[in-house]
């Protein structure tokens, strides 16, 4: 029986084994939410390819429990009078035929290989699984919403997020991994948060294969880089109580130790410095609070996107105005005048209500997403498309040829906008992923990108029009930094606005950013307007801000 069970543990690791590297072979699935879901029925179709096989194998070890329950049985009997058993001659033939014969059987039955039909459907959706790249992909975006959203590591570990209707915990595994990422990437500040999760919950009994000592090597370190000596000092110590033998931490010890005694003796030496200078400093200091700069881009980025945006004054409020909207009597709007809504007043933002219906949608999604590649954008050096880490979703192209909804859809924007669609972009359809955002950009070309939409010889994005197509149980907002205007994704709405004054020249106050999905599956669809066709639909201003 040992033999047997080593037997099958064996079999049981390989295919583990198998199973978790073959795990990933599909690039930037994390890039979106609507393609990841493809991967939830490929694994439920794996795990019941797998249950197939656990029968099989528990059929098979039956089997072989029964066999070994009645030789066992035999074999207990005859050993307490041996020669009194085989004086019977059907026990001397019945042993000889099982030592010949059903022994023999028993090795085929032992050694029956039942993993051909798990092995082949793995080895068929190997093809479509996820990259090691994809693994950090979505790590990488756990950091960011809990840098953007000042989430701690305890409310993503315990999956207590805004709007969550699967809640899901992390394990000390979980957690570990998190900050051996961060680790590998010299962001030691992210490590010592989820190395730190990671020891919380084992100090709290959760049990695991990782243990307390390796946790604590990779923050006592991480804590180090941080410059908090005492801090990795003291759990040095503790790591030392657990492993008093382990070699790098009695290295750690005596370094810690030096140099803490030598930062303190620098800080009495500096102290009585220090006590010259105060008043210059105070002077100093109170200046730099007089003259501090704003707030940098990324700060009021992530304001923004966690709803602390600019509260607009009552004068401009009261400029702001909702109403039915015909488009100077267009003959498809009559009838059926839009709901519109000013969001803000400068630059101009508008959002049409009820704009796009449920079925359009469906539609819209239905045709772009066996399409959705990695989103690119423009590189103002090169002019050309590519991808880049500051835009995490994926995008599809769709063309009003190809279905009459999405001619239907080009149709209504122009109606609305009184903008020429012919020389406008295909509708760009796009995905957002695992923290999916597009961090702060210009839709427009600017005069430092000259080439940027040359090879389209339309001119530059006059205008974007941008469709919400889901509604996203938090985050997601679309805001613009430079003025503090933040716009929520709902469903069935677009919101329009001018990149270009109508001199031409570029509105550098519609610099925006997609902030990072924290929970929900974000869909959107937008139409880059450009400049030629508009001549007599939006004619030139005489002045560089008209």
């Amino acid at each position: 029986m040992p033999l047997l069970h080593s037997l099958r543990m064996l079999r049981c690791w390989f295919l583990l084994s198998l199973f978790i590297h073959t795990l990933y072979a599909h690039g930037d699935f994390f890039a979106s939410i609507g393609q990841m879901t493809d991967l939830l029925y490929t694994e439920k179709d794996l795990v019941t390819s797998l249950k197939d096989y656990i029968r099989q194998e528990e059929n098979r070890l039956e089997q072989v429990k029964q066999w070994a329950d009645k030789v066992d049985t035999l074999t207990s009997t005859a050993t307490q009078d041996p020669e009194g058993y085989l004086g019977h001659p059907v026990n001397a033939f019945k042993l000889m035929k099982r030592l010949n014969s059903e022994w023999a059987d028993l090795e085929s039955l032992v050694l029956k290989d039942t993993t051909n039909g798990f092995i082949s459907n793995l080895t068929t959706q190997r093809q479509f699984f996820p990259t090691d790249e994809d693994q950090t992909g979505a790590a990488k975006a756990l950091l960011r919403l809990q840098d953007t959203y000042q989430l701690s590591a305890n409310t993503i570990s315990t999956g207590d997020l805004p709007g969550v209707v699967h809640k899901s915990r992390m394990t000390v595994e979980d957690c570990f991994e998190l900050g051996k990422m961060a680790y590998s990437e010299a962001d030691y500040y992210h490590t010592d948060l989820w190395m730190a999760q990671a020891l919380t919950q084992l100090d709290e009994g959760e049990e695991s294969i990782i243990d307390k000592v390796t946790v604590m090597d990779y923050l006592s370190y991480a804590i180090y880089q941080q410059g908090e000596l005492e801090r990795a000092l003291e759990l040095t110590k503790r790591m030392l109580k657990l492993d008093p033998n382990h070699h790098r931490a009695n290295g750690n010890l005596k370094y810690f130790e030096f140099q803490l005694e030598k930062q303190r003796m620098a800080e009495k030496e500096e102290k009585e410095v220090k006590k010259t200078e105060k008043k210059v400093l105070d002077k100093r200091d109170a200046q730099r609070k007089r003259s501090k700069d704003p707030l940098p881009e990324r700060k009021k980025y992530e304001m923004l996107c966690r709803g602390e945006g600019v509260k607009l004054t009552p004068r401009r409020q009261s400029r702001l105005f909702c109403r039915y909207f015909d488009n100077n009597r267009n003959p498809q709007l009559l009838l059926a005048p839009v709901k519109m809504e000013d969001e803000w007043d400068r630059p101009h933002i508008i959002r049409y209500h009820d704009i796009i219906s449920e079925s359009e949608i469906e539609t819209v999604k239905e045709i772009a997403k066996p399409r959705l590649r990695r989103a690119t954008v423009h590189d103002p050096i090169t002019g050309k498309l590519t991808t880049a880490q500051y835009r995490v979703s994926k995008s599809a192209w769709l063309s009003g040829y190809e279905h009459s909804t999405i001619a239907r859809i080009n149709q209504r924007i122009e109606d609305v906008t009184g903008l020429e669609m012919d020389t406008a972009e295909e509708l760009q359809v796009a995905n957002y992923g695992v923290g999916g955002q597009y961090e702060p950009h210009f839709d427009f070309g600017r005069k430092e990108e000259p080439d940027a939409f040359k090879e389209l010889g339309t001119g530059n994005r006059i205008a974007t029009w941008l469709f919400y197509m889901s509604d996203v149980s938090a985050g997601g907002a679309t805001v613009f930094p430079d003025v503090g205007a933040s716009v929520w994704p709902k469903k069935g709405t677009a919101v329009f606005w001018y990149n270009l004054f109508p001199s031409g020249e570029g509105d550098y106050s519609t610099r925006h950013a997609a902030c990072p999905v924290l929970v929900g599956n974000k869909w959107v669809s937008n139409k880059w307007i450009h400049e030629r066709g508009q001549e007599f639909r939006r004619p030139c201003g005489l002045t560089e801000m008209d």
